[in-house]
């Protein structure tokens, strides 16, 4: 990955001093062209080609020579075997990610369910709590009603 970042950089930076050069001319072409041109540069050239004509082919020349400079080594980049590698471990790594994304989202479904699972336990046994509660004190109602007839029988001599 730090290769390819290099090399792009590298590639950023070659280019960057290609375009600050030609802004360099450009400028002095503007400002001192201008003010050269009415007194050194004569309309006519024994070739036929004025020093304005050879510079903007040769800038033109320069520029595609460039643009085809970066097209080869965007294309060697791309298909360099470090290149490969690394969009193939990204690749690996893309699909890694999705797998434990869905895996995660199916844990939190999981969760859900047993959290609903949990709950329902819980009311039902609230409601059971609450029955036995009540059993218990009708239990104890009865085993009053079951002591006093016990009682009743024993006092009639039986």
């Amino acid at each position: 990955m730090s290769i390819m970042k290099a090399v792009k950089d590298m590639i950023k930076d070659e280019m960057e001093k290609y375009r600050e050069e030609d802004r360099r001319q450009e400028a002095g072409v503007c400002i001192v062209g201008k003010a050269r041109k009415d007194r050194e540069e004569p309309d006519w050239h024994p070739d036929g080609i004025t020093f304005k004509e050879k510079y903007e082919k040769e800038h033109k020349l320069r520029q595609e020579a460039e643009g085809e400079l970066t097209i080869v080594k965007t294309i060697t980049i791309d298909s360099s075997p470090e290149m490969r590698d690394a969009n193939q471990r990204i690749k690996e790594l893309h699909d890694s990610l999705e797998r434990f994304k869905k895996e995660n989202n199916d844990c939190y479904n999981r969760i859900a369910e047993a959290l609903e699972v949990n709950e329902s336990h819980q009311k039902l046994n609230g409601k059971l709590q609450e029955r036995l509660t009540e059993l218990e004190e009708e239990n104890k109602k009865m085993h009053g009603v079951l002591n006093k007839r016990m009682n009743n029988i024993r006092k009639s001599g039986l």
